[in-house]
């Protein structure tokens, strides 16, 4: 059975993944603040500042490398230098989880798979580092998943959007950004559809259709507490600004791609009768 090994397991994401892979796959994670995984055997403590991969990576003798981590820019910058070596020279994969951010410059329309990057965050340059040395690997080592916002019933997004309607505080929402987004549930399903059959390349992971932020964090305040909520309007830009990405070229098949609807219904709480 192909061994994987999830950088990040401990956190939303990763956890999501290892969820869905583990009963298919020999399936590793790392953790490093969530004292909970100490007991289970499939999860290696790993803090980026101390190091230590190596020897997690002997032990556990990957196929595929899934990198959700998190943490200092830097350090992942040279984690993910000592992994591009080592995939160089193994029988090893990674899948590399980006952002829709590495095109966040761009306004007026939305970003496909082989649209040239060009970011002015921080987060998105940082990310368009490692995706240009990921991409100088040989064909077929390599997936890029640009990811949207992602959103879950536990997802630290909602749960923050849950606090301020309970406290009454004000939500920040940007009425001209241009978004898709996703649901842990559904881009699980898509991972690991992309590592069952076994592809290659720049993955671009959300919703097919796109929606303003104010309207999609509006609409999950309204059908999670039935309320409208208190927003902040923040106007970034005197423009519409997309920070999306949808696939043209390497599209997954219709039945694992959701439109935004299919991501608010997956945040929807289910009414119970008493």
């Amino acid at each position: 059975m192909k061994s994987i090994l999830i950088l990040g397991g401990s956190g939303f994401i990763g956890n999501c993944l290892y969820k869905e892979l583990a009963p298919y796959y020999n399936t590793f994670a790392t953790y490093n603040t969530a004292k909970g995984y100490r007991n289970n055997q499939h999860f290696f403590y790993f803090n980026l500042e101390e190091g230590g991969l190596d020897s997690i990576l002997k032990e556990v003798r990957p196929k595929l490398i899934i990198s959700a981590l998190r943490g200092d820019f830097n350090v992942q910058l040279e984690t993910h230098d000592f992994l591009i070596k080592l995939i160089k020279k193994s029988d090893c994969r990674i899948l590399f989880l980006s952002s829709s951010n590495v095109f966040d410059s761009f306004e007026h329309y939305p970003s496909y798979e082989y649209d040239k990057t060009f970011s002015k965050s921080i987060f998105g340059r940082f990310k368009i580092k490692i995706e240009n040395e990921l991409m100088r690997l040989p064909t077929g080592k390599f997936i890029i998943a640009r990811l949207p916002m992602i959103f879950g019933l536990n997802a630290p997004r909602t749960i923050e959007i849950d606090k301020a309607v309970e406290n009454n505080k004000m939500i920040e929402v940007f009425p001209n950004s241009i978004i898709n987004v996703n649901s842990d549930i559904r881009l699980s399903q898509q991972i690991h559809y992309l590592i069952n059959h076994k592809k290659t390349g720049l993955f671009h992971l959300g919703s097919t259709d796109l929606i303003s932020h104010f309207d999609f964090i509006n609409n999950i305040v309204k059908r999670r507490h039935h309320t409208p909520g208190i927003f902040k309007h923040v106007y970034s830009s005197n423009t519409i600004q997309y920070i999306a990405t949808l696939p043209k070229v390497n599209r997954l098949p219709s039945h694992i791609l959701p439109s935004y609807l299919d991501v608010l219904n997956d945040l929807s709480i289910k009414q119970t009768s008493n």
